[in-house]
């Protein structure tokens, strides 16, 4: 049987409709859970029943570094401006992962997704760091397809 490495985390690329941008520093996927109801008749054992409650998916985190491309924040903009109704801002967002060979092997959906913070750069002028943007997205679903 051939041996299977874990893939890396370092080789992705996301996928935004309607979105052009390319090279992210760093994507943070949040968790998925699902809360537990505590649920307990009188008449039963002395042990409560745990039933399926609401689902939640954290917000995924972009970074990447500044360039001339608006597109993300522009995108962000539409929430603000508020002109634009929030369904129209929605997006579906697809992050691959990729093996060193550059194939896809992994992927996560996010359902429904639209910028909820945008945080510029910071600026500092005795620094040489590369200025790097960070843009939260909220989601209504975050699946792996992949």
């Amino acid at each position: 049987m051939a041996r299977q490495d874990p893939l890396r985390n370092f080789r992705y690329r996301l996928e935004i409709d309607q979105i052009q941008q390319a090279g992210f520093a760093e994507v943070a996927i949040g968790d998925l859970s699902n809360e537990p109801i505590e649920y307990r008749e009188g008449d039963e054992v002395t042990t409560v029943r745990k039933l399926n409650g609401l689902t939640k998916y954290a917000n995924v985190t972009l970074k990447w570094g500044v360039t001339d491309n608006l597109e993300l924040a522009n995108w962000h903009q539409l929430v603000v401006d508020g002109v634009t109704p929030l369904d129209d801002a929605r997006r579906s967002v697809v992050i691959r992962l990729q093996d060193e060979a550059g194939q896809d092997k992994a992927a996560w959906e996010l359902t429904k997704a639209w910028p909820c913070k945008y945080d510029p750069t910071d600026l500092n002028g005795k620094g040489n760091e590369v200025a790097i943007d960070t843009l939260e997205l909220c989601n209504e679903g975050i699946k792996r397809i992949k």
